[in-house]
């Protein structure tokens, strides 16, 4: 555990019931007078933005929709609309949608400037510095990017994804309404949700895990095993679907304040070669790591244990509560149907030796994991999924 540690968060988060309706006075409170508006095609063809699109025009502001964006996007698309925001002259800038609509819209707001753009801060990271405020609405319960200072993006040629840090691009506002997240397909849902919890379990064992870490990603884990499965298939269910919000947020805050580790940094390769959509990725990756991981972190495990199981029959040994969190995540991998091999994406056993040498690149989060991974330890992880 750090000795030395900090948490650097938004200025302010709405949450709960008709959580949207503060759009209109953050608008108005920060003298906006042209707002960009971040998002992707899906979430305007399905309606999602129609109220808070009412709320900005409610306001009298000038605004401009941002919507030219894929899944898993490069560095270049990014930086494509971050030319056609920067031609806008916008002075407030509102996010909704899923992790890449956030990261590009907290991109943008540090990259007004023509002096560097996103491969500059692939580079250097630190040049960022926050231009214009922000406002990020998430549409899924799982990223943790309204809250992180972190922005990933695929860089082609390396045929991996990259995140670039820095606290100036963590977000002025939040808003987390459960009615932005009601209608979410039952895969994405339950991806970004498996996403969320491996951010929680992850940042709980790093070696960066410290008390500020500990106190968000423990109560995230307690909120997600015990209700992303109703969250997932009750499309109602909106009191679990908050609750996932609410641990996806904690998520990004044990991120802010710690670290993911290896699930994370050999997901990346599955993202950036094989465009396998993050939440997946990490779900495939995140019991074969844990288990991998669990004879250095038995104890952390068995803290889960103790603040996330509520059944009436308590186990006693360390072992034995260790197990059952592993177990319990690999349930709820199986119930979600999330894929859990690599062949269902046309991935073989030549593809290996690419997947291992991309994922020993990601240091940052690999130096992260509370076991050392050797090269022979990531080819055994990506064959346990093959």
């Amino acid at each position: 555990m750090l000795l030395n540690y900090s948490l650097k968060m938004p200025r302010a988060v709405y949450g709960g019931e008709d959580a949207l309706q503060h759009i209109s006075d953050l608008v108005r409170s920060n003298g906006a007078r042209r707002v960009a508006i971040f998002t992707d095609q899906g979430i305007r063809a399905c309606g999602l933005l129609d109220l808070p699109l009412q709320l900005v025009e409610a306001t009298g502001a000038e605004w401009e929709i941002l919507d030219d964006l894929p899944a898993e996007p490069s560095y270049l698309e990014v930086q494509r609309l971050i030319d056609q925001f920067k031609a806008i002259g916008a002075d407030f800038i509102i996010a909704c949608g899923g992790g890449s609509v956030m990261d590009t819209a907290k991109l943008a707001s540090v990259l007004v400037t023509d002096e560097y753009g996103v491969k500059e801060l692939l580079d250097a990271p630190g040049r960022a510095k926050k231009c214009v405020p922000t406002l990020l609405i998430p549409t899924t319960a799982g990223t943790g990017a309204e809250v992180t200072p972190n922005a990933i993006v695929a860089v082609p040629e390396k045929q991996l994804k990259v995140g670039i840090v820095n606290e100036n691009m963590i977000a002025d506002y939040v808003i987390l309404d459960a009615r932005m997240i009601r209608n979410l397909p039952r895969r994405i849902a339950a991806s970004t949700g498996i996403d969320a919890m491996a951010h929680c379990i992850e940042c709980f064992t790093s070696n960066k895990a410290n008390p500020f870490s500990d106190l968000y990603a423990l109560e995230g884990l307690d909120l997600i095993l015990n209700h992303i499965e109703r969250a997932c298939d009750d499309p109602d269910a909106l009191t679990e679907k908050n609750y996932m919000q609410i641990a996806a947020y904690y998520g990004g805050l044990a991120i802010t304040a710690s670290g993911t580790t290896a699930v994370h940094a050999l997901s990346y390769p599955l993202g950036g070669r094989y465009h396998i959509a993050h939440g997946v990725s990490n779900a495939m990756l995140l019991v074969p790591v844990m288990r991998f991981n669990e004879s250095a972190c038995r104890a952390r495990l068995a803290a889960v244990y103790d603040r996330c199981c509520h059944e009436q029959t308590r186990l006693r040994g360390e072992e034995e509560k260790s197990g059952w969190v592993i177990r319990r995540m690999a349930d709820i991998v199986r119930h979600l149907d999330i894929p859990t091999s690599l062949k269902e994406f046309g991935i073989t056993e030549d593809d290996l030796e690419d997947l291992v040498t991309a994922g020993m690149e990601v240091r940052r989060l690999l130096d992260n994991n509370v076991r050392p991974v050797t090269a022979e330890d990531a080819r055994t992880l990506y064959q346990s999924i093959l």
